[in-house]
């Protein structure tokens, strides 16, 4: 898929920061793609090829720029459109951290890699091998700028078992070695030890509300499994987390860079170089890094109500969750009971069933209790009925068994699963859809702050819509919606409301 020439000419010639990421720049003469922001001087448009993305870019034979480096590029939506077993697809190439054969990525989607091929040709334009090697190549390069970690670390990260294989596809792609190219950014330096952390960047395109994000995860914090650091000014607060990856454990503490448009992401934990590549994307889906923030925001102003709330709130960003199933049995603890009371519940889970280990510091951490390790779980002593107890029990044995599908790309089709359990309703469905694998489109209808505000915006105090009316407006919104509950949200927070005073009765006694 090509986009518009037209549209990207103008975007490269004023460098448009708004089209970061979007596509990319070829030049015929050099051999190399840029990003459309690339401070170089801007070749003639004769000379000139575009691309939706840096995967198909690399993949025509062109190397990437070494001054706008197109690996620390926004996510690009391009592929978001594409079909949904393509898009299956892409999830789970980039969940594993070694590369899947065209057969088993087949087997996992049930259907045929003759048609799998069909598909990425008619819908990318690259085999699945082309693109799994032109972002593992790219993520690489990443790695050889911000770290200094070994080259065949940097390999083993990237997916590769093989420094040689490695060595062979970056050269194809790059046009020199993984070591000249680091001895041309100069960026090695003495291998870090001891507690010092790998360090990378995660681009993203403004607006970005980072401080609603943080607050965000504030208000739902599990001690000692998560922590978030508000600073002095909002845009420096710090996200903390513990984490287990394919075997390894760590760290992540994960800061704002607001005037590089960029989150800064440091790893602490023996052997974590490996999970790097599935630890970005878990990022990256967590803080919703790659939303269209202008398409969204074009969409939904159409709405009065929600254009007042995206005076305020330009940048919203869908906020994530680390692992489906944690936040799943989250979202079920959080059934008709406050976020501070679930949040409470949760950490009791925490505390009984996952697994502590120490930070980098000698600091007790905790990770969160897999399925696995909740199997013989029967949470009667956590502060829930019977009744909740159960369902509970009921959705970690359907996960185990694999009833629940976390990588169903179907909205209606993960709901559907997920209301076939006793004790799940469409609002726990949807709203684990929303955070738990974040589908722009789920729209809890019956959750009360959503009534609430919509009741408001109908001209009461007291009036609050029914789910059937939330619903219907809600139409207007889709493929947004889950973008359009936040913005209700907001809305209740936009505008507190304050009861008068009332006046003193000189007849009442006071306790005090």
């Amino acid at each position: 898929m090509r986009p518009d020439p037209d549209l990207c000419h103008s975007a490269r010639l004023a460098r448009d920061k708004r089209f970061d990421g979007r596509f990319y720049t070829a030049v015929k003469t050099t051999g190399i793609f840029c990003r459309p922001i690339c401070p170089a001087r801007p070749p003639l448009e004769k000379n000139v090829e575009y691309f939706a993305t840096a995967a198909e870019a690399a993949a025509a034979g062109y190397r990437p720029c070494l001054r706008c480096r197109p690996d620390a590029a926004p996510g690009s939506p391009a592929w978001g459109l594409v079909s949904t077993t393509v898009q299956r697809a892409l999830k789970l190439m980039r969940g594993e951290r070694e590369s899947l054969s065209v057969e088993q990525l087949a087997a996992r989607l049930g259907i045929t890699s003759r048609y799998l091929r069909k598909l990425f040709s008619e819908h990318v334009g690259l085999s699945p091998l082309q693109v799994w090697q032109t972002e593992r190549a790219l993520f690489a390069f990443g790695l050889l700028r911000d770290t200094s970690l070994p080259v065949g670390d940097i390999a083993f990260a990237a997916g590769f078992n093989s420094l040689r294989r490695f060595n062979g596809v970056f050269k194809e792609i790059y046009q020199r070695t993984p070591s000249e190219v680091r001895r041309e950014l100069a960026s090695a330096k003495p291998r870090e030890r001891g507690v010092k952390p790998i360090r990378f960047y995660l681009s993203y395109r403004p607006p970005f509300d980072w401080p609603a994000l943080l607050a965000f995860f504030a208000a739902r914090t599990l001690p000692g499994v998560e922590q978030v650091n508000i600073a002095d000014d909002p845009e420096r607060g710090e996200y903390q987390r513990s984490f287990e990856l394919l075997g390894q454990r760590g760290l992540l503490r994960v800061a704002h860079e607001p005037e590089k448009g960029r989150l800064r992401v440091s790893v602490y934990g023996d052997g974590c170089g490996a999970v790097l590549y599935p630890l970005r994307e878990n990022l990256r889906r967590l803080f919703d890094l790659d939303a269209d923030s202008d398409q969204i925001r074009g969409h939904l102003e159409a709405d009065p109500l929600l254009k007042e709330v995206l005076k305020t709130a330009p940048g919203v960003r869908l906020p994530g969750a680390w692992d489906p199933f944690e936040y799943t049995l989250r979202a079920i603890l959080g059934q008709q009971i406050s976020v501070a009371a679930a949040t409470t519940i949760a950490g009791r889970v925490a505390r009984r069933y996952g697994e502590p280990f120490s930070g980098p510091e000698g600091e007790p951490l905790l990770l969160f209790p897999t399925a696995a390790q909740l199997r013989d779980a029967d949470f009667s002593d956590i502060g829930v009925t019977r009744a909740r107890a159960n369902t509970l029990q009921t959705f970690v044995a359907a996960t185990l068994n694999g009833e629940i599908d976390f990588t169903v790309p179907d909205l209606e089709t993960f709901c559907e699963q997920m209301t076939a359990l006793p004790g799940i309703g469409d609002w726990t469905a949807h709203y684990t859809a929303m955070r738990g694998l974040s589908m722009p489109d789920a729209f809890p209808a019956s959750d009360l702050g959503i009534l609430i505000a919509l009741g408001k915006a109908e001209g009461g105090e007291e009036r609050k819509a029914t789910p059937k009316q939330a619903l219907a407006r809600a139409e207007a919104w889709r493929p947004w919606r889950a973008y359009a509950a936040l913005l209700l949200w907001q809305s209740l927070k936009a505008k507190p409301q304050t009861k008068p005073k009332p006046k003193p009765n000189p007849k009442k006694r006071s306790c005090k």
